[in-house]
């Protein structure tokens, strides 16, 4: 089961790629990891990714594509995996087509959350974290017990900066200008599948699993 999990800010993408991964017991891949894995071994790709990001610039899609490919070769791929929140451009997504076509491998579904844009500001403003230690709430589905006050260490909580609307709406609309696009690519390929994110993360969770088990039996959603 090769996958990729595509989906605004805010929609649940990590929280229901990792679900997803421990259901189909695949692994969960997502730029982040692959990039902290890579500088964390100190592998001959993430020392040159370093000299980028050590700059404050992007990783460029060619370096990000031999890292992806070094990631997908290992054999805990072998079974399948979860990509989530890549590819992020059509360019991205047609540099992972051929990546995958060396591996011998192809996708087999792309599915897509869709969650209203205004709900998905109300939900990310709604964010909280603890600055001691690190601990995350929303005032909407997971307040703390005490208005303002950490439930585990008493420190006062705080909004992160990509948390406030300007910048929100900001980080929406560059996922509507460069990632949304993918939806139609892959559209073009029969390979996406529209997924409602509005809900719960068990019901949102438990229409992805219906959904898989769905296309796995006879190819449909």
């Amino acid at each position: 089961m090769h996958l990729i999990l595509l989906g605004p800010p805010g929609a649940g993408k990590g929280t229901q790629a990792q679900r997803v991964a421990e259901r189909y017991d695949i692994p969960q891949i997502s730029t982040g990891d692959i990039l902290r894995g890579a500088v964390k071994e100190g592998t001959a790709l993430g020392r040159k990714a370093v000299s980028f990001m050590d700059a404050g610039q992007l990783v460029p899609d060619d370096l990000m594509l031999d890292l992806v490919r070094e990631r997908l070769g290992r054999d805990d791929c072998s079974e399948g995996f979860i990509l989530d929140g890549f590819p992020r451009t059509v360019p991205q997504a047609e540099g992972l087509e051929k990546v995958l076509t060396d591996l011998g491998e192809s996708v087999n579904h792309v599915l897509s959350m869709k969650v209203d844009s205004e709900l998905l500001v109300k939900r990310l403003t709604a964010r909280r974290v603890c600055p001691d230690c690190g601990r995350g709430y929303n005032l909407q589905t997971q307040p703390p017990n005490k208005e303002g006050i950490c439930d585990a260490c008493g420190a006062s909580l705080i909004q992160r900066s990509d948390d406030v609307e300007k910048t929100i709406r900001n980080r929406l609309k560059v996922y509507e200008n460069q990632t949304a696009p993918l939806e139609g690519f892959y559209r073009g390929k029969g390979l996406l599948h529209l997924i409602d994110g509005v809900g719960t993360i068990g019901e949102v969770f438990e229409r992805m699993v219906a959904g898989l088990d769905a296309l796995n039996s006879n190819g449909e959603l």
